[in-house]
Parts: structure tokens; C-alpha cells; sequence
């Protein structure tokens, strides 16, 4: 069941808006005074708190600016924010559109339980293109991560396990999204808090049986798109670090004013069953065989565990083995 804003900051009052667990990486931009500090990392001199590789052949500053409007105003702890800009320059190791950051840290980020946290925007600006699929904050294995530009809601920010659609919430401009992955690596489970703008988080997906795995270098902060078209698009990212548990459910300091109902989305205040969607009912075609995907819709890759075969015309293909194959 969905609220509107009202009642998802009433609930907000009643769970506590607290500081939990012990923040194990920081993945604040407070530290960049400009995105040419970002360039001071390299394989040879692996300096600061990101590593910055994935991206294309522009300046940085062509992919990345700093800025106080780029943050969720309710983290009154941020400085800036970040724009992530991808377009037809920003392709890395494929055709593929990318902008991604990597933490740098010698911390183990893939033991116990640990809360990825994140909150992103996107504006009427050059909004991301609900036709073409984009992976969002994802591992290497993908066996969690955000999507958006996917069946069956093209329009949702869609969190999907092991390649399938479990939770999503419709992505409007000018809304901030706040999300943290809650991963057990020792239990070998991931489950998702989410609000919106400054409200608190809440637990709108149990924890699933998931291939958990990270060699606290492969947690990618940013997005891919896999069909590389002229039109840019503009990510704002805000919020970003990594802690082990209890939970941290404030937004910053949760103090900012909500934006218009207008431009407001809600998240459920309820947690549902691990088996069960909270947007939108998840479907596949289906067929003698068995399920089949969408085209443009994964097919294959490491920890994925959804159909492998494709709904006609569409094949099966390689796009980034062994870690990812589509639907084409």
C-alpha cells in the first residue's frame, strides 16, 4: 500500500529519525573543492576516497560538476552534490554510456551487514530517457542495483536482485530519492530502506537470498546506459556511504521542507513479504518452456537468475561477459 508524503512523515515520527550503525566508508563529495581533484587519482597514485576510470574521453568536467544545488537539501551535512552527465562521448571499455565511481578505501566492504546508502535526482533538464535501459548504483556481479528505462515499469526506479524487478517507485523530476541496499554478506541476503526528499528511511523490501559478493572494488556509484544515443542525460547524486548496522534512517539532519505535492512520490511505510512487490505487480511472458525476457531485458551474466531465454524476435547476446547478456 502507498501514502502520500503526510502520512510518510508521520510514520517517520514514530520510527525515529537516529543514527545507527558506524560509518565504515565516506563516500561525501565535501572532500572534492573541484571535479578536477577527482583526477588526482590514478592506478599510480591511489589517492583520495574514489577511483575515477569509467568514463569517456572528455574532461572530467564534461561528466562530473560539483555544486550545493546538486545535494538533497535535508543532508545539511554535504557541502555540494554531484552531477553525473553521460551522452554519446562517455563510452569506457564499450559502446555503452557510462559515468561510474569506485570507492577507494582498504576497508572490507563486503562483511556482516552493511547499508550502502545513496539518494539521487534527476530534473527536466536532460532527463534520463525511460526507453533505454540504465543500470544504477550497481555491483560487478549485479547481484543487486537500480533501474531504470526496464519492463514492467519503464517510468520506476525499479530495485532488482539477481537481474529480477522486486520493488519500484515512479522517478519524478525534482525529487529526491533516498535509498540503502541492506546487504548480509554472511547471511547471503539483500533487502531495500527508501523515502523521499527529508523524510526518513524505511524498510520497503525484506531481505531476499541473493549472491552476495564484493571486493570492496566493485560497488559502482553512478550509471550505465546500455544503448549509446547523442541526447545527454544529467544524474544528481548526494548522501553516498557505507555502514555496518543498526541502520542510520535520518537524512542528514531531516530538517528540510518537503517540495510541492505536486512533485511528490511516496514509498510504502509498511514492510512487505520478501515474495512480494511493492509498486507495481512484477509479470514475465511465459511460454512451453518457461519464462521468457522482454527485449532489452537481461538474459544472463554472473548471479543472474531470471529467464535466459527471450520473447521472439529478440536473442540472447553478450554485452559485458562474463557479467551481463540482453535481450536484443
Amino acid at each position: 500500500m502507498f501514502f502520500r508524503r503526510s502520512a510518510l512523515a508521520s510514520f517517520a515520527l514514530f520510527a525515529g529519525v537516529v543514527r545507527g550503525g558506524t560509518k565504515i566508508w565516506d563516500g561525501s563529495f565535501n572532500a572534492f573543492s573541484t571535479v578536477a581533484d577527482f583526477d588526482k587519482w590514478s592506478w599510480a597514485s591511489q589517492v583520495g576516497t574514489y577511483q575515477w576510470y569509467i568514463h569517456g574521453t572528455q574532461p572530467t568536467s564534461h561528466y562530473l560538476a560539483l555544486d550545493p544545488a546538486f545535494k538533497n537539501p535535508a543532508d545539511t551535512a554535504e557541502t555540494h552534490g554531484l552531477r553525473m552527465t553521460i551522452d554519446s562521448t562517455a563510452t569506457w571499455n564499450s559502446q555503452m554510456e557510462r559515468a561510474e565511481l569506485i570507492p577507494q578505501t582498504t576497508q572490507n566492504l563486503g562483511s556482516g551487514n552493511l547499508f550502502y546508502h545513496f539518494s539521487l535526482m534527476h530534473s527536466n533538464t536532460n532527463p534520463p530517457d525511460s526507453t533505454l535501459e540504465h543500470q544504477i548504483f550497481f555491483f560487478e556481479s549485479h547481484f543487486t542495483e537500480l533501474k531504470y528505462g526496464v519492463a514492467p515499469n519503464p517510468t520506476d526506479l525499479e530495485w532488482h536482485v539477481g537481474g529480477q524487478p522486486k520493488w519500484s517507485t515512479p522517478f519524478v523530476a525534482g525529487q529526491w530519492y533516498n535509498f540503502a541496499y541492506d546487504i548480509d554478506f554472511s547471511a547471503g541476503t539483500v533487502g531495500l530502506w527508501a523515502s523521499n526528499g527529508s523524510a526518513a528511511l524505511t524498510k520497503v523490501a525484506n531481505n531476499i537470498v541473493a549472491s552476495t559478493s564484493t571486493n570492496s572494488e566493485d560497488f559502482h556509484v553512478g550509471v550505465l546506459r546500455i544503448v549509446n544515443t547523442p541526447t545527454p542525460e544529467d544524474w544528481y547524486v548526494s548522501g553516498v556511504f557505507i555502514e555496518n548496522g543498526p541502520i542510520t534512517t535520518a537524512i542528514g539532519s531531516g530538517s528540510a521542507p518537503a517540495p510541492p505535492s505536486s512533485s511528490t512520490t511516496a514509498v510504502p511505510t509498511t514492510v512487505p513479504p520478501s515474495s512480494t512487490p511493492v509498486s507495481t505487480p512484477i509479470s514475465t511472458t511465459t511460454s512451453a518452456s518457461g519464462p521468457l525476457q522482454s527485449q532489452y531485458g537481461q538474459c544472463g551474466g554472473t548471479g543472474y537468475s531470471g529467464p535466459t531465454a527471450c520473447a521472439s524476435p529478440a536473442t540472447c547476446k553478450a554485452v559485458s561477459p562474463p557479467y551481463y547478456y540482453q535481450c536484443q
